[in-house]
């Protein structure tokens, strides 16, 4: 059966996607490697205006829209909100964002900043997506959805691409799972090109929806989620997303929030970057399970950086 994401849009969409979010660093880790017991390339996809790899799929989504377009609709923890602000601005197009009422400050002051309308709905990031898709319904606006729109997750395929120019073959390509475009786009080249790589996807402990329905054949929701980790925060999975796991993903893991915090701050002392909790996920699964993937060769994405000054001070700074 045809996949649902393209490997020809994917290989079209670097010639289309704002500059400003391609041909991100990637390295080779070293002073990390020590501590965890293999060898590490990370790919950071935090130095863009959006702190994150988000702009890939929203700037591919969007220049896709009718001509015709004048506003679209979105929910968004912050990141893919920022990312189709950004995205619509450049095209003259009007966003607006639904959000939940306890979205991180930081990414609501972003997304206005950008020019999108932002609207706080619910309790969590799945509440404000089932207003948006009422909304854009009633409205009868375009709805972008993260993990529904093949586009979008096509356009995070891209990191993929990039990290399959390494000279060295990846044996474990570790990616953070939330609606799962990022994976679902990373697997599908990745297993197209170097089929021999693992890809595996890492969640937060506190929601394992997506990971549980991977595993489990069937659509698994929760009442509520218990994470820091807001940007892979989902609760409600989108039911072609977990199908698009199946042939591309080898593999999903589980970790708690305290080893992504122990991720977060190894990252900040060795590497000298700023990751949020969904941005260290790959860092944290190697604390996590280090005999599985001793002296292998492990790639990771640090793909957010979007915290509060108190967030920093609480998640990054260790008493003296």
């Amino acid at each position: 059966m045809e996949h649902r994401l393209s490997l020809a849009r994917i290989e079209q969409a670097p010639l289309v996607i704002d500059p400003l979010f391609l041909n991100t660093p990637q390295y080779r880790a070293e002073p990390l490697e020590a501590l965890l017991g293999c060898r590490l390339l990370v790919k950071v996809e935090t130095l863009n205006p959006i702190r994150s790899f988000k702009g890939r799929g929203a700037s591919f989504s969007v220049a896709a829209l009718p001509p015709t377009t004048t506003t679209v609709v979105c929910a968004s923890a912050g990141n893919f909100g920022q990312a189709v602000a950004y995205a619509g601005r450049a095209r003259g197009i009007r966003v607006i964002v639904y959000a939940s009422r306890y979205a991180n400050p930081l990414k609501l002051e972003r997304m206005r900043a950008l020019g999108a309308e932002v609207r706080l709905v619910g309790e969590d990031f799945d509440d404000a997506k089932l207003e948006a898709k009422r909304f854009a319904t009633a409205a009868g606006v375009p709805m972008m959805e993260d993990g529904l729109d093949p586009a979008i997750a096509e356009g995070a395929a891209t990191i993929a691409l990039e990290l399959m120019r390494y000279p060295e073959p990846i044996d474990d390509l570790l990616v953070p799972l939330g609606n799962g475009a990022l994976l679902t786009g990373i697997g599908r080249w990745t297993k197209a090109v170097a089929p021999a790589t693992q890809v595996i996807g890492v969640a937060a402990a506190g929601a394992p929806s997506m990971v549980e329905s991977w595993r489990s054949g069937r659509i698994v929701t929760h009442e509520r989620i218990t994470t820091i980790a807001d940007g892979v925060g989902v609760r409600l999975p989108v039911p072609e997303a977990v199908a698009d796991m199946y042939g591309t993903v080898d593999d999903a893991l589980l970790v708690e929030d305290q080893t992504t915090l122990a991720a977060m701050r190894l990252i900040h002392e060795h590497l000298g970057l700023v990751a949020e909790p969904s941005g260290a996920l790959g860092i944290a699964a190697l604390l996590a399970q280090p005999e599985r993937f001793r002296g292998r060769f492990v790639a990771t994405i640090l793909c957010g950086s979007n915290l509060t000054l108190q967030q920093m001070h609480d998640w990054l700074v260790l008493p003296a």
